[in-house]
């Protein structure tokens, strides 16, 4: 078994050395979207997000296991990305439970058919 890989650039080298986001809006579901797509001035890892993000809205988990860095550290690029307006970053949905009448339905219907 290999050993993991270690990142070639030191992690608190990404941050500019800091440990947490300048915004705490962040958990490991909340998405985020590209807002203004311009990557001039950005490090390769904000750029690398910013590619990410182009497809779509992706949650922070995901932004994390693509660039294969912590969530902390992620989580610090995202919230410069949306200091600097190039990613906004949207709540997921909160999830609703069915109503009790819509479920009835659903089994009334699975009754009928079996």
């Amino acid at each position: 078994m290999r050993p993991p890989e270690r990142p070639l650039v030191r992690l608190h080298v990404v941050t500019g050395g800091r440990a947490h986001p300048s915004r705490n809006v962040f958990d490991l579901v909340t998405l985020v979207a590209v807002a203004r797509p311009a990557t001039t001035g950005l490090t390769p890892e904000q750029r690398r997000v910013m590619e990410l993000c182009r497809g779509g809205a992706l949650s922070v988990a995901e932004i994390a296991g693509h660039l294969r860095l912590p969530v902390t550290i992620t989580k610090v690029l995202l919230s410069d990305l949306v200091d600097s307006g190039h990613l906004v970053v949207r709540s997921p949905a909160p999830s609703q439970r069915p109503s009790a009448g819509l479920l009835q339905e659903v089994l009334d219907g699975l009754r009928a058919r079996l």
